[in-house]
């Protein structure tokens, strides 16, 4: 991890950054690549009800001062839980803080008792599936609806 870039929880305070990270920061690849409506906007909105509330967990990587980067963990089932919302503001991408955001993660799921941990995501975003590899996920099979082309599991 960048030496000036430190990896702290979720605060209310923090959800203008996650919305805006989520949206405003990344419009490119988000309207290139999704379309958030309806019950996938919620968590944006308001992640503390929708992810922190519901059991999982949100980290925010902060550097010179700004909030750069997010991840939640949202409790999917019993033991099961989908990392979501990576996200890194493109000004400061390239310097391993989606690395320490997923390291991060993992570990509080881990502390969580965790069993598994589930990403979803479409193909065509490479650095994101390079960095689920690199991170230990695995290819698995798609489950019926679910959103995009691509699921990696990691059993812990």
């Amino acid at each position: 991890m960048p030496t000036d870039v430190a990896i702290i929880d979720f605060e209310p305070a923090h959800r203008a950054a996650f919305e805006a990270l989520n949206h405003e920061l990344n419009p490119e690849w988000i309207t290139r690549y999704f379309y958030i409506e309806g019950s996938d906007q919620k968590p944006v909105d308001n992640p503390q009800q929708y992810i922190v509330e519901r059991g999982g967990h949100i980290l925010m990587a902060v550097c010179g001062g700004e909030i750069v980067g997010t991840c939640a963990l949202v409790k999917e089932h019993d033991g099961v839980y989908e990392l979501a919302r990576l996200a890194v503001a493109p000004t400061a991408q390239r310097r391993g803080i989606g690395w320490a955001l997923g390291q991060g993660m993992l570990g509080k799921a881990r502390q969580l008792g965790a069993r598994r941990v589930e990403v979803l995501t479409i193909s065509t975003l490479l650095p994101a599936l390079k960095l689920y590899d690199k991170l230990g996920f695995r290819a698995a099979s798609l489950m019926p609806e679910q959103p995009g082309d691509v699921r990696m599991v990691l059993d812990l």
